[in-house]
């Protein structure tokens, strides 16, 4: 069993930034292959946003976040990050963790379908 843990949300204006974390545990944790970020806002269906590969460090980025937001790891510590910078109102969303236990590819981890475990999210909130 894999649990994931989201924190660092919170409320911040426009042009500002933030740092998600998502804390990972359980025996099988070290079996799984990629971490992901989804977000999803009010009256919205999840969108994915960005995720990386644990082995090869490949990451992958949606194209409304691409330049702003930043995803990376600590293999140590089973944690992986999202930075966002120059936040926008349309950023205001839940953000969701996600651990997935497929072949690494971006025809996989685009997609809900293709992750195993998720957190309970943190709410992001950008004031204009």
């Amino acid at each position: 069993q894999v649990q994931l843990v989201e924190s660092g949300g919170g409320l911040v204006q426009a042009g500002g930034s933030l740092r998600l974390s998502c804390a990972a545990s359980g025996r099988t944790f070290i079996f799984s292959t990629s971490m992901g970020w989804f977000r999803q806002a009010p009256g919205k269906e999840r969108e994915f946003v960005s995720a990386i590969n644990w082995g090869s460090r490949t990451t992958y980025y949606a194209d409304a976040v691409k330049g702003r937001f930043t995803i990376s790891r600590d293999n140590v510590q089973n944690t992986v990050y999202l930075s966002m910078n120059s936040l926008k109102p349309e950023d205001t969303a839940v953000s969701y963790c996600a651990a997935s236990f497929r072949p690494p590819s971006l025809r996989w981890l685009g997609s809900e379908s293709g992750y195993d475990y998720w957190g309970q999210g943190t709410q992001v909130t950008v004031s204009s």
